[in-house]
């Protein structure tokens, strides 16, 4: 490989990361509404392309945490950004453009359930992706609850 076609590759992949958006968190007990694209999935979006059921955990909050945190860190090329209170930030990094997605949780106690958004940082469509992720980490969760 030719040294600028190196370059011109490297510069490729680090754009496909992306900046960390600046609206992740909770405010006002929601997170940020999924964008108009077809890449974002959300226990609060109301329409069926984004929509997806949230979470449900028995036991305490701690508890159903410490376990989401054990399936996430089990997950490839995944880490845990924020961690704080009833709220977890994470980053899915794909395998081969380095794409970076932002998975974001956050802990209902009161109805023992985790709300969650998962969105890509770029283009337009994910083929699936982010409900495909959320619906592996329901189903690892739930398996740890069983063992």
């Amino acid at each position: 490989m030719k040294i600028g076609s190196a370059i011109m590759l490297c510069l490729f992949l680090s754009c496909c990361s992306g900046t960390r958006p600046s609206m992740l968190g909770v405010k006002e007990g929601k997170f940020a509404p999924c964008p108009g694209s077809p890449n974002c999935v959300s226990t609060q979006a109301q329409d069926d392309t984004h929509r997806i059921d949230p979470i449900r955990y028995t036991g305490t909050m701690e508890q159903a945490k410490q376990r989401l945190i054990q399936v996430i860190s089990s997950m490839r090329r995944a880490k845990v950004i924020t961690d704080t209170g009833d709220y977890i930030h994470a980053e899915f990094t794909s395998r081969l453009f380095r794409f970076v997605d932002d998975v974001e949780f956050s802990f209902d106690d009161t109805n023992k359930l985790i709300n969650f958004r998962s969105a890509s940082r770029k283009g337009y469509s994910d083929l699936g992706v982010n409900r495909k992720r959320m619906e592996e980490i329901r189903k690892r969760f739930e398996s740890a609850l069983s063992k």
